[in-house]
């Protein structure tokens, strides 16, 4: 079906539309146009507050079913911002968390399993620990 998009004065080939805005499917959007957000990440981009100008969709065999991902054009988008000094001191505390043995309280400097929160150290020495005997 021929359509008229966004990024073309031309008419394009689309597949109807989704939530009033054009379906394109799978390789049949230009790539140097529009973007994922996923894609615009990878280049440095962020959307910019832009709606979105069409819908790519797909069949996701994983899923198995049909996935549908926002298109937005290139040239409205702006470079992605990068973190703050305060963000980073999150991320960081957050990560420290995930590294401290509940046992030991030191920082394993991995990241400890959920399942255990203990360093392979503390681990181990609980597993070698014979079981007392009840009464």
């Amino acid at each position: 079906m021929l359509a008229s998009v966004p990024w073309s004065d031309a008419t394009a080939f689309t597949r109807g539309t989704h939530l009033g805005l054009p379906l394109v499917s799978w390789g049949i959007a230009p790539r140097d146009l529009v973007a994922t957000r996923r894609q615009l990440r990878a280049m440095g981009l962020r959307p910019n507050g832009q709606e979105p100008v069409a819908y790519l969709y797909f069949y996701c065999r994983r899923a198995g079913k049909k996935v549908f991902a926002e298109l937005f054009l290139i040239s409205k988008s702006a470079p992605h911002r990068p973190a703050t000094p305060a963000q980073h001191t999150a991320i960081a505390k957050a990560n420290l968390a995930k590294r401290i043995c509940r046992t030991c309280g030191r920082d394993a400097g991995y990241v400890v399993p959920l399942e255990t929160r203990q360093c392979t150290d503390c681990w181990l020495a609980e597993q070698s620990t014979p079981e007392p005997m009840a009464a």
